[in-house]
């Protein structure tokens, strides 16, 4: 609650001093030390003082960097503004680097902020940035080639002019991916807004300052501190706990790739037609989406993996008893065997776990070169094996026969020889009945025989009375 409290105090003043400094502004026209250098930068100040007071379910990674990047930012604009009102001088490099840090602690506070506690898959991550760097590159291209006319001077001081409008596509762009591939928020709304007003005031300074109509001070500046204060409020809001849809992100980075690939296309048919860094973020998209391939082949081999483990028995290799029951679930014909081996308790007792273990490995062989094409054998637990095949009765019987004759020879060991046998017990499969039904018979039947010592038994509705 008193947390709470602070950061409403907190927001009531910026509010008041952005009224103040407009107010300000329209009686004292000409530029004002109080008005520019200590009010101005005051604002921005504050912004990241809400930032750093952002509630408890914010992200605290977000929260201090934007916090540092409004701090950062308004350092920048101290700095440059000094130089308009002082002969005492600060280096312009210093206000530039500064507001050149914005830009990645601005990038970082963002992708944190629509995580909102939740942690991001590695494809999900690389696909919002194939997006916003893929975006980057078209947008840097045909937005920008316009005004690469106009530009001047030193690489350093063009890389500057460069810098404000290609951050604030990135950032841009990232809000817009956010936007598309998640429900629309009162956080995504203020940040969406704060990152529009505080581009806004950067289009118009390049704009204005590419021909000669920018002034200091003027109301359009208003734009970066209004920006920084809605960036911060958006830290008060909770994000709802959605997870970002793969197939619309998959969409998009393809989108976003094709693109990319289409304006290094242009690049290559008409050199020149580009200045060559715009063709960076399009090269970066393009081996983004090789690494986002490589990544996305081995989480596919590693899911497949999993569904493969989840359905095979570990020693065997044959399907479990849950992939066994689900397959019975499924279908509505043939029939069902239950097999469990005579003597193999006896075999573990005397020879070990680990010739028990050989010797279920050798018997799950040996069924599976006698079952028709298309069925289905399990390893049900312990000893006990199922087959699941789509045949009419008389060939139930031959399998069942068959299945009992590929233990008729011993079965060669580490340990030495050993013989086991098999009692096979199968049922029906019919549309009348349900698999728990189905199941019980065949098990019925393997019991029988296994009682009577007849190796196979088929299910009949007298069964419980026979022996």
């Amino acid at each position: 609650m008193r947390l709470i409290r602070r950061i409403s105090g907190f927001l009531w003043l910026t509010g008041a001093l952005i009224i103040t400094h407009l107010i300000a502004r329209s009686i004292f026209p000409e530029n004002n030390v109080a008005v520019d250098l200590l009010l101005f930068n005051s604002i921005g100040v504050m912004a990241s003082v809400i930032a750093f007071n952002a509630p408890l379910h914010t992200d605290r990674i977000s929260a201090n960097s934007f916090g540092a990047a409004a701090l950062v930012w308004s350092m920048g604009s101290f700095f440059s503004t000094w130089n308009s009102f002082f002969e005492l001088q600060i280096p312009a490099a210093i206000s530039d680097i500064c507001y050149a840090i914005f830009y990645p602690l601005v990038f970082i506070a963002i992708t944190r902020s629509f995580t909102q506690k939740r942690s991001m898959s590695a494809l999900e991550v690389l696909d919002t940035v194939i997006i916003a760097v893929g975006l980057t590159s078209v947008l840097t291209a045909f937005v920008l080639k316009p005004a690469m006319v106009g530009l001047d001077g030193s690489a350093w001081q063009v890389f500057i002019s460069i810098l404000y409008p290609v951050g604030d596509i990135v950032l841009l762009s990232m809000v817009l991916v956010y936007l598309l591939l998640n429900p629309l928020s009162r956080r995504s709304i203020f940040l969406g807004l704060g990152l529009l007003s505080f581009a806004t005031s950067d289009l118009f300074f390049i704009w204005g300052s590419l021909s000669a109509t920018y002034e200091f001070g003027a109301i359009t500046d208003d734009g970066w501190i209004i920006g920084l204060v809605l960036l911060s409020t958006s830290l008060l809001f909770s994000s709802p706990e959605n997870k970002t849809s793969e197939k619309v992100s998959s969409y998009g980075a393809t989108v976003a790739l094709i693109a990319s690939g289409c304006l290094l296309g242009v690049a290559a048919l008409k050199p020149g037609y580009f200045p060559s860094f715009i063709l960076i973020p399009g090269f970066i998209t393009i081996a983004l989406a090789f690494i986002r391939m490589s990544f996305a082949l081995q989480e596919a081999n590693t899911a497949s993996n999993e569904r493969v483990l989840a359905r095979t028995d570990e020693l065997t290799g044959l399907s479990n008893r849950r992939n066994f029951l689900l397959h019975l679930s499924e279908i509505k014909s043939g029939y069902i065997f239950l097999l469990d081996l005579d003597g193999f308790k006896k075999i573990n007792d005397e020879m070990g776990h680990a010739a028990g273990d050989e010797l279920l490995r050798q018997v799950a062989m040996r069924f599976s070169r006698v079952i028709p094409s298309g069925a289905q054998l399990a390893r049900l637990g312990g000893d006990e094996f199922g087959v699941i095949a789509q045949i009419d009765q008389s060939q139930a019987s031959e399998l069942a026969q068959a299945l009992g004759a590929t233990l008729s020879y011993p079965i060669s060991l580490p340990a030495g020889a050993a013989k086991v046998n098999v009692s096979v017990g199968f049922a029906p499969i019919d549309q009348t009945g349900e698999s728990t039904d189905w199941l019980r018979h065949a098990d019925l039947a393997m019991y029988a025989a296994k009682r009577n010592g007849v190796g196979s038994q088929m299910w009949i509705s007298n069964i419980e009375n026979l022996g």
